[in-house]
């Protein structure tokens, strides 16, 4: 049987957060919020799941150029291994930067920042977007000679080093300061704070901020406060990762002329207007809720989260065994518990819609399966279950809504 190893990154990582989040509680140290935590992990879950797909179709393109483009044929050798190694962290760096520099690939990488904790979760707020618009930069990796094979290893390894410095429970490391990217860079990078912005891209290595300018050491004179500086103030899955492409396209529509437009696409953040976002937030009817959630509400969300995670880890491990309809049934039964999560944070009415959604998708599995073994009972039970909630849709939401909320909620 075919296991997919990949799987266990999914315990290593969550133990990893646990044990952050313990050492964190035992010393009393106010790092975790509940409903980030849970918003970070969402945006995790859905890059791991994607990721899925994804891998073995970058294998394909990085095979492909650089056996059609590839100007040398490298094989791995000890002192290649180390020049990859910081080819790869070198092209990161202008990926990094440039994603911070330039509206159209901030809207991809925003959502990595818009955490307003500082843990281990947060390094799980990488989107599937972010990962195909890196891929491009590293693209240039076949095309010099290396091998598909190095370099998805490599990419594998480099991938791991960045989540052990999204924490504040690691000080300042001595001499390594001087050579890696630590905890105590990072948070630099992660900060809100005027003097932090825009400073510390690398993801192994410091070497490349201090050679190009964009380097900053920690101070101790100020607070840190982390997050975008204008906070998002969402747990919306969907509108955590679209909200800064909605607002690029609305500002880029009210601008006349080619030029005109591509300045704001391909303009800096820091000079996109802030009032957008209101405008956006207006359209789509995005309302945020302050009311603090009943602890069986948490409990609830929580739950989703544990069997969701579980869930992931057996997808993944035995993917190669599942058939097109179990991996589409699956994504979308993971993507509409992400956002009912959400939803149910920000106490939003129209969870039940989700709700319905969800049961859909669940019953399209056995429906599928039975149908194709000729057998018709389950397809006309899955059937009869859709039609009575259609048939007393509104009293159910009524029902629904009152449930789990003890009241309407918001809209």
């Amino acid at each position: 049987m075919k296991l997919n190893a990949l799987a266990f990154a999914v315990p290593l990582f969550i133990g990893f957060m646990l044990l952050e989040y313990f050492i964190a509680k035992r010393k009393r140290l106010p790092y975790f919020n509940l409903h980030n935590s849970i918003a970070n992990i969402s945006v995790g879950i859905a890059e791991r799941l994607c990721d899925v797909f994804v891998t073995g179709a970058l294998y394909f393109v990085y095979d492909r150029l650089q056996k059609r483009y590839g100007l040398f044929v490298i094989k791995p050798g000890v002192v290649l291994w180390i020049l990859l190694l910081l080819c790869t962290d070198f092209l990161w760096y202008w990926y990094h930067r440039l994603a911070h520099e330039i509206n159209i690939l901030w809207a991809v990488h925003v959502v990595h920042h818009q955490s307003e904790d500082y843990n281990y979760t947060v390094s799980a707020r990488i989107t599937v977007l972010q990962a195909l618009v890196r891929t491009c930069f590293w693209a240039v990796l076949p095309l010099v000679g290396f091998p598909a094979g190095m370099i998805t290893v490599m990419l594998l390894l480099h991938g791991i080093y960045p989540f052990f410095i999204h924490t504040r429970l690691v000080g300042k490391l001595g001499v390594l300061e001087y050579v890696l990217v630590t905890p105590s860079h990072h948070r630099v990078h992660h900060a809100s704070n005027d003097k932090y912005l825009d400073k510390n891209y690398g993801d192994v290595f410091i070497i490349w901020d201090k050679l190009f300018g964009t380097f900053k050491k920690e101070e101790e004179t100020e607070e840190t406060v982390y997050g975008l500086t204008k906070p998002l103030n969402t747990y919306s899955f969907l509108w955590q990762h679209f909200h800064f492409l909605i607002e690029i396209w609305l500002a880029a529509k009210e601008k006349k002329g080619f030029k005109e437009k591509c300045k704001i696409v391909f303009g800096r953040p820091e000079h996109f207007d802030p009032a957008v976002r209101k405008k956006a937030e207006a359209i789509f009817k995005v309302k945020h809720s302050n009311k603090k959630l009943a602890q069986r509400l948490n409990r609830y969300v929580v739950w989703q989260m544990i069997i969701l995670l579980a869930s992931l880890f057996v997808f993944i491990l035995f993917e190669s065994r599942f058939d097109v309809v179990f991996k589409i049934s699956f994504v979308c039964i993971t993507l509409l518990t992400l956002i009912n999560c959400g939803a149910v944070m920000e106490q939003k009415r129209w969870v039940f819609h989700v709700e319905f959604l969800r049961l859909v998708s669940l019953l399209i599995i056995p429906v599928y399966n039975f149908t194709v073994y000729n057998n018709s009972i389950i397809p006309v039970i899955a059937a009869v279950i859709l039609l009575a909630i259609a048939a007393w849709y509104q009293t159910l939401q009524a029902q629904y809504l009152k449930l789990i909320y003890n009241k309407n909620a918001t809209a």
